[in-house]
């Protein structure tokens, strides 16, 4: 009886170190602002990174829980600095209507947010399909991506964001 609760408890080890996120290095890429300039991924290497990278047909995925962050300042800290990235590759939207926007709302909130015309951040970093997902991502100073999530997320999703982040805050 004593092997087999050995056993088990080694098993759900080894299962829950598999559910962590495994780390990739990753690269600062040039991607632009709201006005077409060029712009390198600000503060990279000099503070951890919270980047929602969104598909602008799906903005309002995850509003609830952005709100939360923003209300709640849960994954703030001094370490860390948060902005979106629009995903205009994958959407119908025009993109100058889209900039647009973007930049009247950024001007109210002081936001940053920047804009992936070409796929660049999904293609650079390995990502995967991201059309008609808002992607979560935090990545560390050293340039590893900790963490990503894709689409609608779970409870557990968010419960493994705020465990990932905690340290980088």
């Amino acid at each position: 009886m004593k092997r087999l609760i050995i056993s088990l408890a080694a098993l759900m080890a080894f299962g829950a170190a598999m559910a962590e996120e495994p780390v990739k290095k990753i690269e600062n890429l040039k991607l632009e602002d709201l006005r077409g300039e060029e712009v390198s991924i600000p503060y990279w290497g000099e503070k951890n990174l919270m980047i929602f990278y969104v598909d602008p047909d799906r903005h309002k995925q995850n509003e609830e829980f952005t709100y939360e962050l923003e209300q709640t300042g849960r994954a703030g800290g001094d370490n860390i600095v948060g902005f979106g990235v629009l995903n205009l590759k994958d959407t119908m939207l025009p993109n100058g209507i889209i900039r647009s926007m973007a930049r009247k709302r950024t001007e109210k909130n002081k936001a940053l947010v920047l804009a992936d015309k070409n796929r660049i951040l999904s293609k650079g970093w390995d990502l995967g399909d991201c059309n008609n997902k808002f992607v979560l991502m935090l990545v560390s100073k050293e340039g590893e991506l900790v963490f990503i999530r894709k689409g609608e997320l779970t409870e557990a999703d968010k419960e493994a964001f705020y465990k990932a982040v905690e340290p980088l805050k």
